[in-house]
């Protein structure tokens, strides 16, 4: 009964904080999935939850990714942070918001961005999913390659090993 207990109190203590809903100012785009904001008396730095967008060196659809962020999210601009959790590098992991528009999702929808598989989790698993296999099937952004584009989590992975 003990270890029940025990793996219980564990199950409790990884799942993530429910949800929080933050108003900020973009501060600027770091690239296609990450950008720093001000909200009331702090700075965070945000990476958006449940996408990942082509690294920047992965010309030219990093830089893509980035421009369309920075469209999405102009630098100046008030949005609205769904804060999920905090990542290992202390950045806040958020669905962002602009104008009543999910950003993430717009990104997705617009092939500047691959759903996170890994990292769903808190998101609507059915949206993204029917985003990004619309934005394939009408051959957008990274979809637009025959060959295909490397997920940025295949390219992270590769470069680790080369090193």
């Amino acid at each position: 009964m003990r270890v029940l207990w025990f793996a219980a109190a564990g199950l409790v203590w990884i799942l993530p904080a429910p949800a929080q809903t933050t108003t900020a100012t973009v501060l600027s785009i770091g690239d296609g999935d990450t950008l720093r904001v001000s909200t009331g008396n702090r700075n965070l730095r945000v990476r958006l939850a449940c996408i990942d967008a082509p690294e920047s060196r992965q010309a030219p659809y990093g830089a893509r990714a980035r421009a369309q962020l920075q469209a999405l999210a102009p630098v100046g601009s008030a949005v609205a942070l769904r804060i999920k959790a905090t990542d290992r590098y202390g950045r806040s992991v958020a669905e962002v918001s602009h104008r009543g528009r999910n950003v993430n999702q717009a990104l997705v929808a617009s092939g500047a961005a691959f759903v996170y598989w890994q990292f769903i989790a808190g998101c609507d698993r059915n949206t993204y999913s029917r985003l990004e296999t619309e934005a394939r099937l009408k051959g957008l952004g990274v979809w637009s390659v025959p060959e295909g584009v490397m997920r940025p989590w295949d390219d992270r992975a590769q470069r680790r090993r080369s090193r």
